[in-house]
């Protein structure tokens, strides 16, 4: 596992969340990122890596994009709420 060269940053809400139910998982990002790509939602290892950590925008359709694959809800993504 390797550990994060940047610290976090503050252009998102989400990244913290997204990591730790990846986590919780068991999915490593490579399978994060496939499952992206099958609901249409572009992204590479380096733009998952900086959304994870805070340091990139979030897209509304990245966003729901995530909340469907991790099965939990936006709000969830976003701290407002408690899992589904």
């Amino acid at each position: 596992m390797r550990l994060r060269k940047q610290e976090l940053g503050d252009r998102n809400l989400v990244g913290n969340r997204v990591e730790q139910v990846r986590k919780q998982k068991g999915m490593k990002q490579k399978e994060l990122l496939a499952q992206l790509q099958v609901n249409g939602v572009d992204m590479n290892a380096s733009g998952l890596s900086k959304l994870e950590g805070q340091i990139r925008f979030v897209t509304d359709v990245e966003l729901v994009a995530l909340a469907d694959i991790l099965e939990v809800s936006v709000d969830y993504l976003l701290g407002r709420d408690v899992k589904m």
